[in-house]
């Protein structure tokens, strides 16, 4: 992995203990995103993250079920639960819904380190190309959020190309309207005119010539493999 720097999504509540752990992780050379809630986190499911480290008990949303929602979009990216409840319980449940590793509050910041760190290793110990989409000849790089043509060039994308053209090659020959792509791209709390998808998808197309990226007339766009 010395290509590319890890990027760590904590969702964690506790502000103090946030900082520590991510202070923590960042001696490490790691690039950490932390997320006060469930529902902030969501926002960036597809930004390409390495590992995500869930607080299970968090205000609104609950990391189970942020847990699901990463699992059902993202099968390949691991996760470590932390939680201060019932801990056989807890570990129970969470390995259940695709948790990789569990650690009871309280724990010493540097034991999260060494636990992420042996996973990261066994996950992506042999580079990155387990992360690598192929479709029309283009090959997407998941977790270096690049894009490169046949001839192994770089093809140069905005942050919501990426996610949008990511959504839809992950949801291959399904139909997704505009409002699933609003939400799942710009978030829930997106304001403004659905139209913005159509834009980028123009985008998409004029950059990514080969790809087959259809409107489906009443549903949305649909990308064909």
């Amino acid at each position: 992995m010395d290509e590319t720097t890890f990027k760590i999504n904590l969702v964690e509540d506790e502000e103090t203990l946030a900082s520590i752990l991510k202070a923590y992780m960042e001696k490490e050379g790691w690039e950490v995103s932390v997320f006060h809630t469930a529902e902030e986190a969501v926002k960036y499911m597809h930004n390409g993250v390495h590992l995500w480290i869930l607080d299970i008990m968090l205000p609104g949303m609950n990391g189970y079920d942020l847990l699901k929602k990463i699992k059902e979009n993202h099968s390949e990216q691991p996760v470590i639960f932390i939680s201060a409840r019932d801990q056989d319980l807890d570990k129970i449940i969470g390995l259940e819904l695709g948790s990789d590793d569990y650690l009871a509050k309280p724990f010493l910041p540097k034991e999260l380190v060494i636990r992420a760190k042996k996973l990261l290793h066994r996950v992506y110990g042999n580079g990155i190309h387990e992360s690598m989409l192929v479709i029309s000849k283009y090959q997407i790089d998941v977790v270096r959020r690049k894009v490169f043509d046949e001839e192994d060039h770089v093809i140069d994308l905005t942050t919501k190309e990426f996610d949008v053209l990511l959504y839809l090659v992950e949801n291959a020959n399904v139909a997704k309207s505009r409002k699933e792509i609003l939400k799942e791209v710009w978030g829930k709390d997106y304001v403004g005119s659905d139209r913005a998808v159509d834009d980028v998808v123009r985008r998409i197309r004029r950059k990514l010539s080969r790809l087959s990226l259809e409107t489906v007339y009443g549903s949305g766009y649909r990308v064909v493999s």
